[in-house]
């Protein structure tokens, strides 16, 4: 197993923060958008951007970089943060959420947004554009490797079983599928509304390799990304425990923000409790 010091999951750590902090600026100033989702998947997409992928800023189109497909695209916010971050765009350019005329839309365009690699809103389509992504590179013999971060409430739409099966059958073990686990959806917990459990074993049952970890745990995020590295003749999913609206203590757990931009009282503390500066 691969060692990691302290300092450089500190630092990737950090950057998590970072995205969440911008996440929330982004919301409020738009006064609309999706900050419980965004803030579940943060520390997945650190570890993707800033340690596990092969892309380049200043060449969006490499041929051999590394795909991501956010199937989740109500929680655009954390991926236009960890984009900017990265160097896609200037990160002044955040707060230009949801304006008219912004290159950051509600949810992901890959017509507008460097970096955007498929446009994203409507659940349940990301896992079948990432296997498409896995095909072409296989049937080009590239290198190159898939990531997609699928949120719970998605698990419900039948085409993201259909695209589960076609994985497996295809024995795409290019592609790695983050399950961002953090048991809300719009309407209620995924328990209540469609009763996923037992999770584990239906993808076990569809032919994949699966792992479980602490979403929110760095170290877990990097080692079970490599664990899938290693995988042969089968896809991956990590399902990833996560707290929806994690780093902001009045969010956390909560389906009031599922999608709903913080007030300026709300938004205050949540900026106090990241570290940044009030509006």
């Amino acid at each position: 197993m691969e060692v990691y010091d302290g300092e450089f999951i500190s630092e990737l750590e950090a950057i998590a923060k970072k995205i969440r902090l911008h996440s929330i600026q982004m919301i409020y100033g738009a006064g609309s958008g999706h900050p419980g989702g965004s803030l579940s998947c943060a520390d997945i997409l650190a570890a993707l951007y800033f340690h596990v992928m092969r892309h380049d800023p200043k060449r969006p189109d490499w041929p051999d970089r590394d795909r991501f497909v956010l199937s989740k695209g109500h929680a655009a916010p954390a991926l236009y943060a960890v984009l900017a971050m990265a160097g896609y765009f200037q990160v002044e350019e955040l707060s230009s959420l949801r304006k008219m005329g912004s290159r950051l839309q509600g949810h992901p365009c890959m017509q507008k947004t460097p970096g955007v690699e498929m446009s994203t809103g409507s659940l349940g389509h990301g896992l079948a554009a990432g296997n498409g992504m896995a095909l072409a590179a296989k049937l080009d013999r590239k290198l190159y490797r898939i990531y997609v971060v699928v949120g719970d409430g998605e698990m419900d739409v039948g085409e993201t079983w259909e695209a589960a099966m076609l994985a497996s059958h295809y024995k795409l073990d290019n592609i790695t599928v983050y399950l961002d686990r953090n048991k809300l959806q719009l309407d209620g917990p995924t328990e209540n509304i469609m009763s996923l459990e037992p999770l584990s074993d239906k993808w076990k049952a569809f032919g994949w390799h699966v792992i479980e970890i602490n979403g929110h745990n760095m170290k877990e995020i990097i080692h079970a990304t490599n664990e899938a590295k290693g995988v042969k003749g089968k896809p991956t999913i990590i399902i990833c425990h996560t707290i929806k609206g994690k780093g902001v203590s009045y969010m956390e757990g909560s389906l009031h923000f599922h999608g709903k931009a913080p007030n300026k009282q709300e938004y205050e503390q949540a900026m106090k409790e990241l570290g940044g500066d009030k509006a």
